[in-house]
């Protein structure tokens, strides 16, 4: 295995007069507690410059500090040579900086034009000009490849769409310095491409692009050059073409990284502990069958649309469906509820902690408890020892990195974030473990750790079904994998079958699950027709 990179930093010599936007000893302390340290760097106009590290390593603090969100405790910024400061958002946006935020920052009951011109408002005399803004609105929308029109309520989009007309209102007006946050976490894989394109069209045109991402491939695909953030502090800026991605990974962490994924289990022999015959969801799809034994990860992949999250929501009960039968552990379900599966020993993570996992303005202990009340308050009165009892050993158990119990889940950075949604739902002691997405947005410390308490979880006896958009992790985790395509299971994959060409084979054109074998007979076909 390749040792740490050595690499010394390559920086050009400091030239603040060409730079877009310069960083010079920046720093954030809040009291005696300091999150960012002397943090010194350059934007240049026409280049993507990426930064990376580990969550907690101080990227969001960085991009509020250039971006007038946050007022710096130390250091200060320049603007093509010229010292700025600013007060708020509004005056660092009017000086051409603007933060496309990981979080979807918009007005659910107005329209998509309406939050694109929040504040901007194209006015006609003492009127607002509707039309023009619908169709300079189309116009962005277009640009950014989202399917939203410009009269849709943002409250009634998809997560996705919300992203992408978040994106189309940085583009509103010129920018010289665009500062993205993670900004493909939900997006599929064409919208990626899409934004991907958007963001070399921005350095062409001479705009200065951060792209801050988990996504290596991403940066790999993007970047001028990489500026590496560990524990608040800078570790030093690089030129991206001379780093990969385990390099990349490497800087992040500070070490060597073992092994992502943890080596695979033997195959289990045990009778399956959920049984799930004919399960048809609302969305149209098909009736579909399927199992998980004890000991065993199974995976279930397929494209954004596929229906993925769909099958499991129904199973769970939080959309409506038809089913044949359930059985779990051994018992046959028949009032399917999230409350009556995890009396009964299933538990569902869901993909959107901030949305529907986690209450983020309450602190700790509530979040972790809330959904085992009755396991730490048998009388009438809420144990407030029990539950902080219970905390602290969830904070040890799956390693929350908090500085305080007594913050609010907002504060937490994603990783632990769904660190202590996994400890919530764990808390029931249940037998089947269904998660969805489960790094989403975490940077690759975090999610070495939450492969490895999976693996933990199936190798102390119980089941766990992942669902995935990241093809590695279906790779590395799965004992099986199901891929959906269309609502219905177009392939089931196995042992060496398990890889990304299948994968996507399946997923993108319903091969069934003889995919692999499939694959070798056209493989064994082209090498006869070559020979």
């Amino acid at each position: 295995m390749n040792a740490v990179p050595s690499l010394n930093p390559v920086v050009a010599a400091p030239n603040p007069a060409v730079a877009a936007l310069r960083a010079e000893g920046l720093g954030k302390a809040y009291g005696p507690i300091t999150v960012l340290s002397d943090v010194t760097l350059e934007i240049e106009a026409g280049e993507v410059h990426a930064i990376i590290g580990e969550n907690g390593a101080g990227k969001s603090t960085l991009m509020k500090l250039l971006s007038g969100h946050v007022a710096p405790t130390a250091g200060r910024l320049l603007m093509e040579g010229r010292s700025v400061e600013f007060r708020n958002a509004v005056e660092a946006e009017n000086a051409g900086i603007v933060l496309v935020h990981q979080e979807i920052l918009l007005a659910a009951d107005l329209t998509v034009a309406e939050n694109l011109f929040l504040g901007r408002e194209v006015g006609r005399g003492l009127m607002v000009n509707d039309r023009a803004m619908n169709r300079r609105a189309a116009e962005l929308l277009a640009r950014v490849g989202s399917t939203a029109r410009p009269r849709d309520r943002v409250g009634e989009l998809p997560l996705a769409q919300r992203q992408l007309v978040q994106i189309a209102r940085a583009l509103l007006d010129e920018r010289k310095v665009i500062i993205f946050d993670e900004p493909t976490a939900v997006l599929a894989n064409d919208e990626v491409a899409a934004l991907l394109d958007i963001v070399r069209s921005l350095r062409d045109h001479g705009v200065a692009v951060l792209y801050i991402s988990h996504r290596l491939d991403e940066v790999q695909a993007l970047a001028d050059r990489i500026t590496v953030l560990r524990d608040g502090r800078m570790i030093g800026t690089w030129p991206a073409a001379g780093l990969g991605q385990r390099e990349m990974a490497e800087l992040m962490v500070g070490r060597e990284l073992d092994m992502l994924y943890p080596h695979k289990r033997p195959a289990t022999t045990a009778a399956p502990i959920l049984s799930v015959t004919n399960l048809a969801v609302d969305n149209g799809s098909q009736r579909v069958s399927f199992s998980v034994s004890p000991g065993e990860v199974l995976g279930i992949g397929g494209m954004i649309g596929a229906g993925r999250t769909e099958l499991i929501e129904g199973l769970i009960g939080l959309r409506p469906s038809e089913v044949e039968s359930v059985v779990l552990n051994g018992r046959e379900i028949g009032n399917r509820s999230v409350r009556t599966l995890m009396d009964a020993g299933l538990v569902y993570l869901t993909e959107d902690r901030k949305g529907k996992g986690l209450l983020l303005e309450e602190k700790l202990g509530p979040n972790l408890t809330l959904q085992g009340l009755d396991t730490i308050n048998p009388g009438v009165f809420l144990d407030k020892r029990g539950e902080l009892s219970c905390l602290q050993k969830a904070v040890v158990d799956y390693d929350i990195r908090v500085r305080s119990l007594r913050l609010e889940a907002s504060k937490l950075s994603g990783g632990n974030q769904q660190k202590l949604l996994l400890a919530k739902v764990m808390m029931a002691d249940p037998s089947v473990i269904i998660i969805d997405e489960p790094t989403r947005g975490i940077d690759i410390g975090n999610k070495s750790q939450i492969y490895d308490f999976i693996d933990g979880m199936v190798r102390a006896g119980k089941a766990c079904i992942v669902i995935s958009s990241e093809m590695p992790e279906l790779v590395g985790l799965a004992d099986r994998v199901l891929v959906m395509r269309a609502g219905r299971i177009a392939a089931e994959l196995r042992g060496t079958d398990i890889n990304e060409e299948n994968v996507v084979y399946a997923a993108t054109t319903g091969g069934h699950a003889d995919v692999g074998e499939e694959k070798h007979d056209r493989s064994d076909s082209n090498n006869r027709a070559h020979e």
